[in-house]
Formats: structure tokens, C-alpha cells, sequence
């Protein structure tokens, strides 16, 4: 981490940062205000929002972390902290964020926090994803120290690679494009999301 990321990512800020409980609950208030959790607050993005909280609502009913998965989980020795870069109308943070959600439960000495990309920008560009401000982003960070162990966003890598070659197919719509992605997400089942996060995890430890 350099010394701008560390003066940004303090104790301070994730003090006021967001449990998975707190950011749902952000979502779902705003939502009854006809709001989102930044300042799109057009009817396109508030469906986004609302069918993510219906995707999220899924995800937190039927995501099962695999059992070699939950035991690095349960007997990982370091302390982090898991800083998520989000925000409520994002497809890929509702499809990624329930199992993550799931992992931080399982790990005792795991504190998953969140806080929203609109509100932080110059954290946000310090994790840029081939110069955009991709989400969700997480950061793992040492506990006490929080210094920066690694970083993980915003999609399982296969997933990535399908979006971008989706995205640079002149024949592919950005309707068709959400449709084929949110597909393979579903198809996915998380499975390669908890893959990536098993050898995340030795890799950070």
C-alpha cells in the first residue's frame, strides 16, 4: 500500500465503514426514498438496485461455501480485515457480495467491512481495474496494522474475461451483455468465486 492508500484507509474509516448488515440496510432505506447509494437516482438505476436486493436476498438463502473452502476459513491464524469498495445498484457486487458475506461469517478473526465507491473516490482510484472504477473491490488488510496483504475485484477471473470479450463484440448489446453476464453468474453457483478465495487465501497468509 502506498502512503496516499494509507493515509485514506485509516482506523477512522472503517469506524464509519458498513457491517453487510448496516450496507444492506443502507440499500433498503434509501430504496423506500426513492435512492440509491450514490446520486444515480434515475428509474433505470433504482430497478438495477431493487433487483439486486432480490439477488442478494437469493444469494444469502443459498449460497453454501464448499467444505475445503469453509476449513481454511475456520482455521485461518491471521486477523483481517476485508474493506469493500461497493455500491447498491452494482450487478456484480450483489452477485459476489452474499458469499463473500458468507466467508467473513465462518472466519472468526475476518471483519468484513464496506463503504461506497461514489462517496470515496480517491480510494476508489487507488484500485482501478484497466482504468475504471470496477466494483466491487475488496481489500484485505492486516487487522491491526492495516496494511495492504492483497486485493480482489470485481469478478472471479473467468467471469472478467467473458464480460470483457462480451464488451469489446460490437454485436452484443449492453442489454444482451447484462443478460449473458448475470447468465454465467448464475450458472456459476459462486463456485469459482470460493475457488479464487481458497487460493487467495493461502496466498495471503
Amino acid at each position: 500500500m502506498d502512503t496516499t492508500t494509507e493515509k485514506l484507509i485509516n482506523q477512522e474509516l472503517i469506524a464509519d465503514s458498513f457491517t453487510y448488515r448496516q450496507y444492506r440496510q443502507l440499500i433498503d432505506k434509501r430504496l423506500e426514498r426513492g435512492r440509491t447509494t450514490s446520486d444515480k437516482d434515475s428509474e433505470e438505476i433504482l430497478e438495477y438496485t431493487r433487483m439486486n436486493v432480490r439477488r442478494m436476498n437469493r444469494l444469502d438463502d443459498q449460497v453454501t461455501l464448499n467444505t475445503s473452502l469453509q476449513e481454511k476459513l475456520e482455521n485461518l491464524d491471521d486477523s483481517w480485515i476485508w474493506l469493500v469498495i461497493t455500491e447498491g445498484w452494482c450487478g456484480d457486487a450483489a452477485q459476489n457480495i452474499p458469499a463473500i458475506n458468507k466467508m467473513a461469517e465462518v472466519a472468526s478473526n475476518i471483519e468484513l467491512r464496506f463503504i461506497l465507491r461514489d462517496e470515496n473516490p480517491e480510494i476508489m482510484d487507488q484500485y482501478l481495474t484497466n482504468g475504471s472504477r470496477s466494483i466491487p473491490k475488496l481489500i484485505c488488510l492486516d487487522a491491526e496494522s492495516l496494511e495492504q496483504i492483497g486485493t480482489w475485484g470485481p469478478r472471479p477471473s473467468s467471469i472478467q474475461e467473458k464480460a470483457m470479450e462480451w464488451k469489446d463484440d460490437p454485436e452484443i448489446s449492453m442489454e444482451e451483455w447484462a443478460e449473458k453476464l448475470h447468465k454465467y453468474y448464475a450458472d456459476d453457483k459462486t463456485e469459482e468465486l470460493q475457488q479464487e478465495f481458497e487460493e487467495l487465501i493461502e496466498e495471503w497468509s
